[in-house]
Order: structure tokens, then sequence, then C-alpha cells
């Protein structure tokens, strides 16, 4: 089926005045909502959500210019769904299967409220059916706040799923130097930069100021970005989420990520809300997870 005819065939999910189907980057369809509050975008390459700002504000989300918007790679920025596991695996995706893969819409509804509501369902891959069965929902709530909610079911008769997902929350900043994370301190954290050695946050305000790759473990609570160059708080609040990665590249490591500009790391900071390491899912055979991220701003 041609791009042409799939994009007619989205075209009934269409709600007037609130959800637009067409294409996007690269020709990779996309969903556009709009919103007593705010406007969304979500492709469904990835079922990823690369733009939502309230009207009248900046940018919630950062995406880079730079992004590749093909069916092949993942999209740079926005809100990537990371499954079933996290950081590279020899000869596979890194970050799993499901951000590169096209989801479908399964439902598009008006919420009462003035918002919208998408559902989309995970269709089966090649790598896909070399896990144990399990069906995956995600569900994208747009109002004057953004609300995802990652639902996974293990439809296996017997067997455990065992995954690792996250949420990867790339956030928009007016100036990286004057930005901070609160609600982390006391938690133990992973750093990547220094060969994954455990260290306490001893900061209550984090501060980035060099290459930072960090999953804070048992950390299921609250987190808050304060960004004083945009006078704006942006609170992550979530539930099923036992990790937090904080993430920015850099000087160096900006450089050699092709589909990131140069100085992108300015301008933009990871803060991710999922379940890593030693807080992945062991999912017994028909029972489900969610992992849910609201997020919100307010002026600072």
């Amino acid at each position: 089926m041609g791009s042409v005819d799939i994009l007619s065939g989205m075209k009934r999910f269409e709600i007037p005045g609130r959800l637009t189907v067409l294409e996007g980057n690269g020709d990779l369809l996309k969903l556009e909502a709009t919103t007593e509050w705010s406007r969304a975008e979500i492709y469904f390459h990835g079922a990823h959500v690369t733009d939502f700002r309230k009207h009248g504000e900046p940018p919630l989300l950062f995406t880079s210019q730079c992004s590749r918007f093909t069916s092949d790679h993942p999209i740079r920025g926005g809100i990537p769904v990371i499954f079933p596991w996290f950081g590279p695996r020899e000869g596979l995706p890194t970050h799993g299967f499901a951000r590169i893969a096209r989801w479908e819409l399964h439902e598009a509804t008006a919420v009462p409220e003035g918002g919208v509501s998408l559902r989309f369902g995970f269709p089966e891959t090649a790598l896909s059916t070399t896990w144990p069965p399990f069906s995956a929902s995600y569900v994208v709530t747009i109002t004057d706040r953004l609300v995802l909610a990652l639902i996974l079911t293990n439809l296996a008769p017997e067997q455990p799923l065992v995954f690792e997902n996250c949420l990867h929350s790339y956030f928009h900043l007016g100036a990286l130097d004057a930005a901070s994370v609160h609600g982390l301190q006391g938690a133990t954290y992973l750093d990547k930069t220094d060969n994954f050695n455990a260290k306490t946050e001893t900061a209550d305000a984090i501060r980035i100021a060099s290459e930072t790759d960090r999953i804070y473990l048992d950390s299921p609570g609250t987190v808050e970005l304060l960004d004083p160059t945009l006078h704006r708080r942006i609170r992550i609040e979530k539930s099923g989420s036992a990790s937090t990665v904080v993430w920015n590249p850099w000087i160096a490591r900006a450089q050699q990520i092709p589909d990131l500009g140069n100085d992108d790391y300015l301008r933009m900071i990871c803060i991710e809300s999922g379940n890593v390491d030693r807080n992945r899912i062991t999912l017994p055979p028909g029972h489900s997870n969610t992992l849910q991220v609201a997020l919100s701003s307010a002026p600072l």
C-alpha cells in the first residue's frame, strides 16, 4: 500500500478542529493535535511525540533540526519510546525496537475538557517475534499538559516477560548553563561517563557542566526542571517508573552524533522516566504494567 493510500485510510481518525493526519518530514505520516490550551505533533514512526507546546509559549520538547526522518532510524528528540531494552545491544537497535516501528493508531477521541486522546498499538515485527508474546499500547493525552501511558501485557502462558522501558523525554531549554534539575537528591546513580560506577547524588539542584549520562535508581518521585531563561518550571510526574535518566552529550559527544547539531546540547536536556538496570520489570504471564508520565509547565 502506497503512502497516499495509507494517508487516506488514516483520515477516518481526524477530528475537525482538533486532529489532522498529514505527511510530515521524510514523507512519514504524523498527527497534529490542537486543543484549547496547546498543540502537539506525533509521528506514527515510533509513536513519537515530536512537539508539545502551550499556546503562546516556547516548545516544551526539543527535536533536532538534523534528525533523520526515515523509517529505519529513530527520530532525534521529542519523546522516543524505549522498549524492551535500554542502551546498546550487539547487532540490535540501540534502545530496543519500539522507537523504529510504525505504530498503529487504534483510537482518537476528543476529551470533554477540550483535549485529544490517542491510543496506539504496537504491531508485530520481525524482532518482536523473537520475544515472548506481548501486547503494547501507548496512550497520548493532550490538554494543558502532556500525559503518556505505555501499557505492556505479557501474553505468554507460562514465561515471564523481562524488559526495560523508558519514555526518553528531550526538553527544550533557553540556556543549559542556567537550568537545574531537582528531586533526585539522595538517590544512587550509575555514572556512564565513569564506567557505570555507583554514586550518591548530593546536590539539590543538579547543573550540567560536562557530559552527563546518569541512571538514577529507585527514584520514583516527581522531578522538576527549572529554566530561568525561559522563566518556567517543567514538572515531570510519573507512576510505574523506578528509574530516572539524566543525559546531556556536552561538546565532544554532540559532535559525534550525526543527527544532532554541534551546539544543540546547549538547548536541551533529557530527563527520562522508566525502569532500567536493576529496576527492570519482570512481568508474570497474564499481567500488565503501566508506565505513566505527566509533563506540565508553569511560570517560574
